[in-house]
């Protein structure tokens, strides 16, 4: 298959808009199904795991790939919930469209705004299917209207609906009588969006010299740039609009040779925009790791951006340069395989037993990175222990094989409040990859609320302080003197070690020395145990011994300096502040925003929602979030969401900072049988 025959889509948008249930109506439609799978009843063939079906949505990421005449369509259906964005999200970087579904009857939702912004944001083009026009009491000018409302005037019809949702009419080829809005105006509207994005095109067209079927032939590059977006109009349950959605992918969605190019950013700092030939060394990216529920085989998802990947070629990455031999490539639709001879650019191909990672670029000759849609930062936490002695292994190689699958969910020790802590978007999200672990490893976690990983750091300078190790226990001891200044950095700056030292009052090695302790002092923190960040120290004097001064008199003399001098330079506590996004009803508003305010926390803005809902906006500490999902259930009555995210840290209030100090000493008494 040639590249510019390849159309590659993502389904995105919010969860329950009918992205599943309209990929399986294009599978059948292309004659790969016999019947549609239904999502209650768990027969989608894209969601086709144990999770999925008990909770009747995607979970993951799910590719098909079909032919519509001479086309191939690399088709991408990806979860809503915004707990599961770490599916979602990577899928963007291996296709050229991102397809936005709106429910008819539930309108813009927040997880279709984020995605387009997005999209958008990484330079894709975008088209949007209003699915379920068969639904009750569908208002589908008002959904119009509010997606050019939140969009822009560039989202314009390229189809409408007719007999009552039955059927379509194809705007810039059809006639008929549709059941909102003029055939003609809208085939207006999308020719001058077409001819704007070609100059020579638009002063014809005010010269009235453009046929239809002229503009019709430029509407590719109007929607690769943006200037047209289409709308088109679906109902997957009764197949309405089916075929016509994927006769405009093929004719309006750019090919991998017209889409967005990716540029290779090589490990000397090169940029180097990759064609989609398939000639040459091969490059291609992962975007996707699962691995099957029934043998654990890992597999990778991988976009080939230029060259042809073989299975007799050696491929590379940046973390594993001896070379891997992909050895049978495979083509998957949800759960089935078939085997491929070879990918050309712009295909996307499945590798089995790969040690590679989503964001990893494969290549053959030559290597780097390529940009791809950032992941935000998941904050929602919970502390675990295993239930039952033994299963810590065990556990330790489910949650790295969920790492590699879902770059948002985390596993890390913290050293600090010596915890095991998993990290994901969600509560849902967490709670999922519990169940998981015990669906799959048959090992179960006890789970409560982590610590909260503050950070310790200076509002004022210390100077000249002076520190001396001395030990004596016969024979040679131990000997070390050093002063030191120390002073605040400007947040997020780090640490910083500067030597100060004239002359020899002590030797190059001790002064390495010296911050070596210093660093290991940050790293255990002062006040409570926290990570010292954002501080200045300058070696400014000392004192050898000729017999007695070593390394590690040295770095205890370092670590001990730094002490005296933090407590001397106004020491306080940093917490994390997250941003907040909460979806609630419109009656539950007020509520919400004083429970924010008692949480410390700032409103920054509210925005209306389709279906008398409300989304606000704020910054909250991450220690007053513990308990805010059992609050907003009770609040909205099960209605609401939320989702958070790190934005910076803040310096505590003198009253919590010193709860911290006195829940520090309090958990020191309990280790130490005080």
């Amino acid at each position: 298959m040639k590249p510019e025959n390849i159309r590659n889509i993502a389904f995105v948008g919010h969860t329950g808009a009918g992205k599943t249930s309209l990929a399986e109506a294009c599978l059948l439609e292309a004659g790969l199904l016999k019947r549609l799978g239904a999502i209650t009843d768990g027969t989608c063939a894209l969601d086709f795991t144990a999770e999925e079906k008990e909770k009747q949505c995607s979970l993951q990421a799910a590719i098909c790939t079909f032919n519509r005449g001479d086309t191939q369509i690399n088709l991408i259906d990806t979860p809503g919930s915004p707990d599961f964005c770490g599916q979602a999200i990577p899928a963007l970087g291996a296709v050229e469209t991102a397809v936005l579904v709106v429910s008819a009857t539930a309108g813009v939702e927040v997880n279709t705004r984020k995605m387009f912004e997005r999209a958008k944001g990484y330079g894709l083009a975008v088209m949007f299917v209003v699915n379920k026009i068969d639904g009750e009491n569908v208002n589908l000018p008002e959904v119009v209207e509010s997606i050019q409302s939140s969009f822009g005037a560039m989202c314009l019809p390229v189809n409408l609906p007719t007999n009552n949702g039955k059927g379509v009419i194809d705007v810039m080829t059809g006639s008929g009588e549709p059941d909102f809005g003029d055939v003609g105006a809208a085939r207006t509207a999308a020719i001058e969006a077409i001819v704007g994005a070609d100059d020579a095109l638009m002063e014809r067209y005010l010269g009235g010299d453009v046929a239809e079927a002229e503009a019709a032939k430029f509407a590719p590059k109007a929607v690769a740039r943006g200037e047209l977006m289409p709308i088109v109009f679906t109902a997957s349950r009764t197949a309405v609009g089916i075929g016509e959605f994927l006769n405009t992918v093929t004719s309006l969605c750019p090919s991998p040779v017209a889409g967005k190019q990716r540029v290779l950013v090589t490990e000397d700092g090169a940029n180097e925009e990759i064609q989609p030939d398939p000639a040459g060394a091969l490059v291609g990216l992962v975007f996707k790791v699962g691995s099957d529920d029934r043998t654990h085989i890992k597999y990778a998802l991988v976009r080939i951006f230029h060259g042809t990947l073989k299975s007799d070629v050696t491929i590379c990455t940046l973390k594993e340069r001896k070379g891997m031999r992909p050895g049978q490539l495979h083509r998957m639709s949800g759960a089935e395989q078939k085997d491929m001879q070879e990918a050309v650019a712009g295909d996307i191909v499945a590798l089995a037993k790969l040690d590679v990672h989503v964001g990893d670029v494969v290549f053959t000759k030559t290597g780097g990175r390529i940009a791809t849609v950032p992941m935000p930062t998941p904050m929602f936490s919970l502390a675990i222990n295993p239930k039952a002695r033994g299963d810590e292994d065990k556990i330790g190689s489910a949650f790295k094989r969920y790492m590699e699958e879902d770059p948002c969910f985390i596993l890390e020790y913290h050293a600090a409040t010596h915890e095991s802590v998993i990290r994901g978007i969600g509560d849902l999200h967490l709670r999922t990859m519990l169940q998981r672990l015990v669906s799959h490893y048959k090992v179960e976690v006890e789970t409560r609320p982590p610590r909260i990983p503050y950070r310790e750091t200076i509002t004022g300078s210390a100077r000249d302080v002076e520190y001396t190790h001395k030990k004596q226990t016969g024979g040679s001891g131990q000997y070390g003197k050093v002063v030191i200044n120390l002073h605040p950095k400007p947040r997020g700056e780090g640490y910083e070690f500067v030597d100060k030292i004239f002359g020899g009052a002590i030797d190059g090695p001790f002064r390495v020395s010296v911050d070596k302790g210093i660093q290991a002092q940050l790293h255990d923190g002062v006040l409570a145990g926290y990570p010292i960040v954002d501080v200045q120290v300058e070696l400014t004097d000392g004192k050898t011994h000729a017999v007695d001064s070593k390394d590690i008199a040295f770095q205890i003399a370092g670590r001990g300096a730094f002490r005296e001098a933090f407590m001397k330079a106004k020491p306080v506590f940093l917490e994390p502040i997250v941003n907040v996004e909460v979806t609630a009803p419109m009656a539950n508003l007020g509520d919400l925003q004083g429970d924010m305010a008692s949480r410390r926390g700032r409103v920054e803005g509210q925005e209306m929602l389709p279906g008398q809902m409300a989304m606000l906006h704020g910054k909250v500490p991450l220690s007053e979030m513990s308990d805010y999902h059992s609050r907003l259930s009770s609040v909205s009555g099960g209605q609401g969401s939320f989702v958070m995210e790190l934005s910076h840290y803040e310096q505590v209030p003198s009253n919590v900072q010193q709860r911290i100090i006195d829940e520090h000493q309090k958990a020191k008494a309990a280790e130490s049988g005080h």
